[in-house]
């Protein structure tokens, strides 16, 4: 017979949790190097571009351009933007998603004390989904809701997730009931967030010209095989620009972070910037609602990047406009959400109603 590969409470001799907190919320985000070095860049993105959801290539033709080239040149570049914005905390996007996640954990403690467990996973490297959910569960979670930190559903991020969680739950022998909660771009909560969050930076730094939302970019073959994420990104700028009451010259939409040859979701942002200031916008500002912390993405490709093409084309000031991060008005969204997708789960022992 194959042997057992199966893990459970039964087969681990240490002492489990409070078996009370028997529901858990997931946050996964998209993950970090351990160190802003080539050595540490190379595992990490060889776990990212390896992923097929990411990357679909075929084997034959990807694998020998990812380990014969991009791994071998691609680390020391990342490691240097890494070193950009790497802070004496480490990584921003490690300690602002352990920083929402402890929020948010704050936040249901004050209204049901010991009923809820908040807790962290990066879809690449560490804390890993398989063993975040491995801990969970011996600590007794038979209930589990998974909040991937895309607003915006894509493939490539929020169905690379659901991969992981399926792959964890495969190991267990009794897995907790599971629910997944696959985009919150249009929530009312979370737009009020990001408006919020807008209105008052605006209060205390001033208004630039023209406000411009960066989204990060997915090839266009993706969307044509069916990809729901250029449409939720559009939907979330048109209800933002309402919000805000902005006409659609002064609340513009365009895609970051494009690799290799092909087409990307269009415009792109590093060429919409150089367009603007090269039509005579001064002051632009910035603000990417694609992403639910500050990564790399928005404080060295954005706010020193792009600020630097823009300012190179003639503008006077790029403005980055920062995250939400744990900031009261995410917390309160996305507490918001997530009681909303709790809700209907039985109460079980030792638990109030969910």
């Amino acid at each position: 017979m194959p042997p057992n590969h199966y893990t459970g409470p039964a087969s681990h001799s240490h002492t489990p949790g409070d078996p009370s907190v028997q529901t858990a919320v997931l946050l996964v985000n998209l993950g970090t190097p351990d160190a802003p070095t080539a050595a540490a860049v190379r595992p990490y993105l060889a776990q990212f571009l390896g992923d097929t959801r990411v990357i679909d290539y075929p084997r034959w033709l990807w694998w020998p351009i990812l380990h014969g080239i991009i791994l071998r040149t691609r680390p020391a570049r990342s490691a240097h933007a890494y070193a950009r914005i790497w802070t004496e905390r480490g990584s921003p996007l490690r300690f602002e998603s352990e920083a929402l996640a402890a929020a948010l954990q704050a936040a249901f403690e004050r209204e049901q004390p010991g009923t809820l467990r908040v807790a962290l996973a990066m879809r690449y490297g560490e804390p890993a989904v398989a063993d975040t959910i491995a801990q969970l569960h011996r600590d007794g979670v038979r209930r589990l809701l998974v909040l991937p930190l895309y607003p915006q559903y894509s493939a490539t991020s929020t169905g690379s997730v659901i991969d992981a969680v399926a792959d964890a739950m495969k190991a267990l022998r009794w897995p907790p009931e599971l629910r997944v909660i696959n985009d919150y771009h249009d929530d009312a909560g979370h737009i009020e967030a990001l408006a919020l969050r807008i209105e008052r930076w605006w209060a205390e730094n001033g208004r630039g010209d023209k406000l411009l939302l960066s989204f990060h970019g997915i090839p266009e073959r993706y969307v044509r095989l069916g990809d729901p994420y250029a449409d939720q990104c559009q939907t979330t700028a048109r209800l933002l620009r309402q919000r805000l009451r902005l006409g659609e010259d002064e609340l513009l939409v365009s895609f970051q972070s494009r690799v290799g040859r092909e087409r990307w979701l269009q415009p792109y942002t590093d060429a919409t910037v150089r367009q603007l200031a090269a039509d005579g916008v001064k002051r632009l500002d910035v603000a990417c609602p694609g992403f639910a912390v500050d990564c790399l993405e928005t404080l060295e490709e954005i706010a020193m990047q792009n600020r630097d093409f823009f300012l190179a084309a003639g503008g006077e000031s790029l403005r980055y406009i920062p995250a939400l991060n744990d900031s009261p008005e995410q917390v309160d969204s996305l507490a918001a959400l997530l009681r909303r997708h709790l809700g209907g789960w039985p109460a079980q022992a030792g638990e109030g109603a969910a």
